[in-house]
């Protein structure tokens, strides 16, 4: 007697695998699939199509008021459904409603704030958190560092799979050098008592693992910034040391910015933004700064110039020539 076939979010995370798409990834569409699947009362995906596909996503946009990142990261969930698991691509162009792309500037934190913030944060958090201003890091990319993705001799790091799958090389600050090989060492006496008690294999892309099948135990290959405790993978079971988890850091800057009193909604994420407005204070090529961030098209960058103008910088109030 047959099988009976994998129901179908069982066959998107079979499908998401093959692509090897992050957990993350997986986590998202399969939320996004199911919501499609309750709002049209449980209706196989198989009977739907173009027209159910733009009715949910201008439901998105109208009713539940969602950002326009939402809405895309949906429709990318229903295609992704289409496409690779029902192979029946949508013939027709989805022309549903869109959720509005606010025009917001990014908060950035002055030098003097920067080090404010920084001085209260302690330890490995602190190490993280310069990570991110000095080099421009996202907290993702900085907790996925792998150790051979520290270059101490040409002062650079390497950003293996970064957003929209890319790799880049930005700067690893020179005052970092010496703190990070301090780090390294207490890191690879962990990996060394992972490897005796049997452990210390770490978690590898599917082709990688196989090419190379000892590489997952090997130094260079380790998380910089692995968690405290061993875990076990959602997806195999196997238990293996992960990175940190990102809420950690995110607390911890959360907290010491509410602690100072700061009237900005700082996060992780201003650190990086703070990182490429004073680069740009200081005189530097835009493009330059385009390829440290990793951004696909400089107009990504060019936010950071209207950071520069906000409140008319450089233009002098009337009200200060009143005051003469």
């Amino acid at each position: 007697m047959d099988a009976s076939p994998p129901r179908l979010l069982d066959q998107v995370r079979q499908a998401v695998r093959r692509k090897h798409y992050s957990l993350r990834t997986e986590e998202a569409y399969v939320s996004w699939i199911k919501r499609y699947i309750l709002f049209h009362h449980k209706r196989h995906p198989n009977e739907m199509g173009a027209a159910e596909v733009e009715a949910y996503l201008t439901y998105l946009a109208i009713h539940e008021r969602v950002a326009a990142s939402t809405q895309n990261q949906a429709l990318s969930a229903l295609l992704f459904l289409y496409t690779e698991v029902l192979r029946q691509p949508l013939d027709a162009a989805i022309k549903a409603v869109r959720a509005k792309q606010p025009d917001r500037l990014p908060t950035v934190l002055s030098r003097d704030e920067v080090r404010r913030l920084l001085d209260p944060i302690s330890g490995t958090h602190r190490l993280m958190a310069q990570l991110l201003y000095g080099s421009g890091l996202r907290l993702l990319e900085c907790l996925r560092l792998r150790v051979k993705d520290l270059d101490f001799d040409y002062r650079q790091i390497t950003v293996r799979d970064g957003k929209g799958q890319k790799d880049r090389r930005t700067m690893l600050p020179a005052s970092l050098i010496a703190p990070l090989q301090q780090h390294l060492i207490a890191v690879q006496a962990l990996h060394t008592e992972d490897l005796r008690e049997g452990y210390g294999a770490v978690l590898l892309p599917d082709a990688l693992a196989r090419k190379f099948p000892n590489a997952e135990r090997e130094w260079p290959w380790q998380y910089v910034f692995p968690a405290h405790k061993r875990s076990s993978d959602p997806r195999t079971g196997v238990v293996r040391r992960h990175h940190m988890h990102e809420s950690g850091l995110q607390k911890v800057v959360r907290r010491a910015a509410q602690q100072l009193g700061f009237p900005k909604r700082v996060t992780c994420h201003t650190l990086r933004h703070s990182f490429a407005t004073h680069l740009l204070e200081a005189g530097y090529d835009i493009r330059t700064i385009q390829e440290l961030l990793g951004h696909k098209d400089v107009k990504t960058t060019m936010i950071y110039t209207h950071v520069l103008n906000r409140g008319g910088r450089g233009v002098r109030s009337p009200l200060d020539d009143e005051a003469r």
